[in-house]
């Protein structure tokens, strides 16, 4: 039997050394090597959508992968796709470092310069692990071995134009057509989502930011079970605590909230910080929202230029949501969509917060009216981005329509979400 083995490797001259000694292993199929950790997640989760054969049984990680650390991008391959056994290769082949790498998920270390007799160990140890987990996994036991869940983050191109709203309105659509979904609250510092949802709960986010492997139940125990069915991971009542959440902490927290909900919703807020930089980073959506007017766009093209010049999102993975739309504004969609060089989404938000004031004082945002425009909107914007479960015979039925035709079914990132006209 043949051993699939894909590389990661950032560094040219690591790549040619590795993929020629990796030729030469007996019985290996060695894949092209991949330049950094988006392809690298990108290409695994392709694979396992397909099937979990069709997924390698050895990755190489190299310890200058990038944008994602190679031990923090070893800890989200173990994490969300477990049949794969992860080598890491590294200069470094000190007990600490061995000890970080094997606690992340690592199979194995291979140190630098490259040894062919120790490659060849490392992989066949590696690769034998991975069929064994495979035929447990055969065998019909319940683990989570998908390319995980989606993960949605929506950010403010500035305070007060509606971030929350959304977040909170797009998690209930996705749970309302039968998805599990996670809303997380991210805006460390003010998140308003307790407060929209009537919620009092003493645990929040900074309570897994400590935690090295979190585990389901650990999860479990700070997520908090609302009535509507969401399960809210909530920002730490003392805003000066959201500090304690890192960007390696933040990274471990959305992987393990993808490997246990279909949908994940991360309320980014409008201020950046590391936390919710490493949350757009791995999200398979990023939504930006703002207002039709002249501060709230600027503010929206400062945030797309600050996060491609951190290597966070690029302008055209990055849909721009237009909120408290009208048609009598001087700043129209298209004109946004030139100014930022982003998508736009094809669902504007009408302008009616009047509908949506009750709801916001009371906290019962779940409850607001099913008439509402907004709401409507918002949900229909859900079923645009792929996040609700269209049931069969449903498509064309008009029950999730808007007045743009039939909404789009769920895609991976980096196609055409969202594009369209919002004239």
């Amino acid at each position: 039997m043949s051993t699939r083995i894909l590389p990661a490797v950032g560094d040219a001259d690591a790549a040619r050394s590795i993929t020629t000694l990796l030729s030469q292993l007996p019985d290996a199929e060695p894949a092209g090597p991949l330049g950094d950790s988006t392809a690298l997640l990108d290409t695994l989760a392709r694979l396992a959508a397909e099937s979990l054969d069709e997924l390698p049984e050895v990755v190489l990680v190299h310890e200058r992968i990038g944008p994602v650390p190679a031990l923090e991008l070893i800890r989200e391959v173990a994490l969300r796709f477990p049949a794969v056994g992860v080598v890491l290769v590294t200069a470094d082949a000190s007990p600490g470092l061995y000890s970080a790498a094997m606690d992340s998920g690592a199979r194995g270390l291979v140190g630098l310069p490259l040894s062919y007799e120790e490659l060849a160990q490392r992989v066949q140890a590696a690769a034998g692990w991975s069929v064994g987990v495979r035929r447990h996994l055969g065998a019909g036991a319940e683990v989570f071995t998908g390319p995980g869940g989606t993960v949605v983050t929506v950010s403010g191109a500035k305070g007060g134009v509606g971030a929350t709203v959304t977040a909170v309105q797009l998690a209930l659509a996705a749970q309302a057509s039968g998805h599990t979904v996670a809303l997380v609250d991210m805006d460390l510092q003010s998140g308003d989502i307790a407060s929209f949802l009537d919620v009092q709960f003493r645990r929040s986010i900074v309570d897994l930011a400590a935690i090295s492997d979190i585990s389901p139940r650990v999860l479990s125990d700070a997520v908090f079970s609302h009535g509507s069915g969401l399960a809210l991971l909530l920002a730490p009542g003392e805003g000066e605590r959201g500090e304690e959440v890192s960007d390696r902490s933040a990274r471990q927290i959305v992987s393990a909230l993808r490997s246990r909900y279909e949908i994940v919703v991360i309320d980014c807020g409008s201020q950046m910080n590391g936390a919710n930089a490493a949350a757009i980073e791995m999200a398979d959506i990023a939504l930006l929202v703002t207002t039709p007017d002249v501060v709230a766009v600027r503010g929206a093209k400062r945030i797309v230029r600050m996060w491609d010049r951190l290597q966070i999102r690029k302008a055209e993975e990055t849909t721009t949501l237009v909120n408290r739309y009208s048609r009598n504004t001087e700043i129209q969609p298209p004109l946004i969509q030139k100014i930022t060089g982003t998508r736009i989404a094809g669902t504007a938000i009408p302008a009616n917060f009047k509908e949506l004031q009750g709801a916001v004082d009371a906290g019962r945002m779940h409850e607001l009216d099913s008439k509402s425009v907004v709401k409507q909107a918002l949900w229909a914007l859900a079923g645009e981005l792929g996040l609700v479960k269209v049931p069969a015979g449903a498509e064309g039925s008009g029950k999730y329509k808007n007045d743009r035709g039939s909404i789009g079914r769920s895609r991976r990132r980096g196609d055409s979400a969202g594009r369209g006209k919002s004239d």
